[in-house]
């Protein structure tokens, strides 16, 4: 039987790629804000894998935004096994002496806000799903810090302790983990990370290579698969980061 999967900011990088990753035989939600035509690109890819696809607009950085999410999922489909939330971004790199108030508060609404809530709001509908979970995506800038994206990290790291007071919570009913991606070369950073930064990060991991989104997608489904994990949060970075 397929299952039912909120994916939140799948119009491309990490969201897109485990949309099509999760395509076979499942109903995906395919939450985006404003790209509109490269959500529409993965719902396309979606039904051609096999999967049945539904599209939400929705600014997860509101909470109006969330509500229209998960009302339109209560709505569409009457209950979730899988959320993913995946929505979020680094908006632009400040140094710690440049902060500014507003700035950090978008920031935590993209990033942490979005998560916890949409985690709340749809309680209800994964408790009418088959071995429900929440999948997190946190960050490698939250294990070791990041020089210009310092409030970034802060905002994936209290997704991180959020993970493990949720699934303490939410068991034994619903499983709550998290991936911590690495340097991803995916549209997260156009505009915000020069080319010459990815190429510090490429030749600094023990791989000698930035991620794929597909990788990412991998973690994913893995922890939606092992039924004896929750709490957890992976991290996927070439070797980055070791722990």
């Amino acid at each position: 039987m397929g299952k039912t999967i909120l994916i939140t900011g799948a119009s491309s990088g990490i969201g897109a790629a485990t949309a099509r990753h999760l395509a076979a035989d499942n109903e995906i939600i395919v939450h985006y804000n404003r790209s509109q035509t490269a959500a529409e690109t993965v719902a396309a890819d979606v039904v051609r894998a096999g999967g049945r696809a539904h599209l939400v607009q929705a600014d997860l950085a509101t909470e109006e935004g969330c509500r229209k999410t998960a009302e339109f999922t209560r709505d569409q489909c009457g209950k979730l096994d899988v959320l993913v939330n995946s929505a979020g971004g680094l908006l632009r790199r400040l140094a710690a002496r440049e902060l500014e108030w507003q700035w950090i508060h978008d920031l935590f609404a993209l990033n942490t806000f979005s998560t916890m809530f949409m985690s709340s709001l749809c309680i209800p509908l994964l408790e009418k799903g088959e071995n429900p979970c929440i999948i997190n995506l946190t960050s490698i800038a939250a294990r070791h810090g990041a020089p210009t994206a310092t409030i970034y990290g802060a905002s994936k790291g209290a997704i991180d302790t959020f993970t493990r007071g949720l699934a303490k919570e939410l068991a034994p009913a619903i499983r709550v983990n998290a991936v911590a991606p690495g340097v991803i070369e995916t549209p997260f950073h156009d505009g915000v990370t020069p080319p010459e930064r990815m190429a510090e990060f490429r030749n600094a991991a023990p791989l000698k290579r930035n991620g794929r989104p597909e990788e990412i997608a991998g973690a994913i489904a893995f922890l939606i698969d092992n039924l004896f994990t929750t709490g957890e949060t992976l991290d996927v970075n070439g070797g980055l980061f070791m722990r």
